[in-house]
């Protein structure tokens, strides 16, 4: 008979169905959703000028005479949000290294359709923009959300072929990955290249320690965070691209290769059944607890470093980090009576119908041309439903936001961004579900 594993009523009726929510795909982008809709109640009720005074607090940490002084604002931003482009770097990494971005065959598709994606919506945002003083934000509509994005895709289930959800997860970090060097190049201030030659030389030190064989974490998250991250803040390139060359750095091949972490297993699981096979105590031996120690290392060393960073901190991001972001930079005041203005249909329209034809319309025609195979289980219809899904740029187009504009001068410009942000996000989201659920199974 099989054994059966008991549980007490609290991991029964509480832990496991936390558990088992958390560990949802489309959990993240609810909980996302949800800290949007509470900052957008607060920026358009009467404690809206309370809520916004709370992210502009001043925080600092003082070493010695040296000084960093921030708004909570700013820290959110440029040090909470380095955190999620650290996992963003080790999906990218492990994306191009062992993933569908690691096969040129498998790759050329979805950056194709990530180019079309980036290029058609800042076009179109110049169009109406172009030689003003907003022609700056044209890298707002470029991003899309892939929290959001696949999330909407999985609530479909079997409705959507894996071969689409793995083309829309390729294509989302191809554009994750554009946006990142669209932020560096683009939306840098003025350089300090004294900090900036000490965050490449510290990046530099973590590749060759890397190279040498060195898989300690904390080391690299010592000299990627309190170095790196600390000098690129610095020296005027945004922190967060610290944050994903430090992810790049980590190693991402295992101590243990996986033929002897199989034959060590077995060896490890005999040893533990020999002990003691009949034994009906409730606790277990001390040679069967250093057995099961034994096998919890040899687990740990069959995993590179950057899997266990990328899968430990992934429910800190989607739960913590995420939702922090959104409560301070979703707070968009919604008001209409001056019309819509030329930023907020530039982004808006640069994400609906820039992503449609960059992404639906330029693979189409590469497809259509018979440049590249289509891959199995892709229509026509449900690449469209993945052009429309890929309008959501909520996250990314929000981060950009806060660095395209000169709120000095236009502190209007952010708050009409927004507005074309999620709009755009809301209707391209319920298009590409509503596409995709009426798809052939």
């Amino acid at each position: 008979m099989e054994p059966t594993l008991k549980l007490s009523p609290v991991e029964k009726y509480l832990m496991k169905p936390i558990h088992s929510f958390i560990s949802k795909s489309t959990t993240g982008g609810i909980v996302l959703f949800i800290a949007a809709l509470i900052a957008i109640f607060f920026a358009n009720s009467p404690w809206a000028e309370a809520y916004s005074h709370i992210w502009h607090h001043e925080i600092g940490v003082s070493f010695g005479a040296y000084e960093l002084k921030m708004t909570l604002h700013h820290w959110i931003n440029d040090g909470l949000m380095a955190i999620f482009f650290f996992v963003v770097g080790l999906e990218l990494k492990r994306e191009l290294t062992n993933g569908e971005l690691a096969s040129p065959k498998k790759a050329i598709l979805p950056i194709i359709a990530a180019i079309g994606g980036m290029v058609f919506p800042a076009a179109i945002y110049l169009f109406f923009n172009g030689g003003t003083d907003a022609s700056h934000g044209w890298g707002i509509p470029m991003a899309t959300d892939i929290a959001f994005a696949l999330g909407v895709m999985y609530l479909l289930g079997n409705r959507v072929p894996l071969s689409l959800k793995i083309f829309l997860t390729a294509l989302a970090i191809v554009d994750d990955l554009g946006a990142v060097l669209v932020i560096a190049i683009f939306y840098t201030s003025d350089l300090n290249l004294l900090f900036l030659s000490l965050g490449i030389a510290l990046f530099v030190l973590l590749i060759i320690c890397n190279k040498l064989g060195f898989k300690s974490p904390l080391f690299y998250a010592v000299i990627g965070i309190g170095g790196i991250w600390l000098c690129f803040l610095l020296s005027g390139v945004h922190a967060t691209i610290a944050a994903v060359l430090a992810a790049f750095a980590i190693p991402s091949t295992a101590k243990v290769n996986e033929s002897f972490f199989s034959f060590k297993m077995d060896q490890l699981r005999q040893k533990f059944y020999n002990i003691d096979p009949t034994d009906k105590r409730k606790n277990l031996t001390e040679e069967q607890v250093s057995a099961i120690e034994e096998m919890n290392v040899l687990s740990k060393d069959a995993l590179p470093v950057s899997h266990r960073l990328e899968h430990g901190m992934h429910a800190f991001v989607s739960f913590v980090v995420m939702p922090i972001f959104a409560l301070c930079n979703a707070a968009i005041p919604i008001n209409l009576d001056s019309g819509i203005s030329a930023v907020t249909l530039g982004v808006a329209l640069g994400l609906l119908l820039g992503k449609v034809l960059g992404v639906f319309g330029l693979v189409a025609l590469t497809i259509q041309l018979k440049l590249v195979p289509k891959p199995d289980g892709m229509t026509m219809r449900n690449l469209l439903g993945v052009g429309f899904l890929a309008s959501i740029g909520f996250t990314m187009s929000l981060f950009v936001t806060e660095l395209a504009f000169d709120v000095n001068k236009h502190p209007e410009f952010p708050a009409e961004a927004k507005l074309g942000i999620i709009g755009a996000s809301v209707i391209g989201g319920l298009i590409g579900y509503l596409i995709l659920r009426t798809s052939k199974k």
